[in-house]
């Protein structure tokens, strides 16, 4: 699967990785929906670090639809808000 952060470019990464981003992805939802600042900024952090360390970076010169999209790692609580749906960051 296709993964872009904002601001730093797109990622490969296993599909199997899915269940792990998911979980990690209900902490941020979670904390956004407490509006709790400081658990929000380390879910935030967790879930685009692992991102990064499981995903290879695409040529920059590729350009391929992203299955789904991260904010950039210093986005605000209200700006990651604005992004989710019901499901969160990441789909299904």
């Amino acid at each position: 699967m296709i993964v872009r952060i904002l601001t730093e470019g797109q990622l490969r990464v296993p599909d199997t990785a899915i269940d792990e981003l998911n979980t990690l992805d209900e902490k941020v939802l979670e904390t956004c929906q407490a509006k709790d600042e400081a658990a929000f900024r380390t879910a935030l952090d967790t879930l685009v670090t692992r991102v990064r360390e499981i995903g290879e970076p695409l040529p920059l010169d590729e350009i391929v639809e992203s299955d789904f999209v991260l904010p950039m790692a210093d986005a605000t609580l209200e700006e990651v808000e604005a992004m989710m749906s019901d499901e969160g960051l990441i789909p299904g």
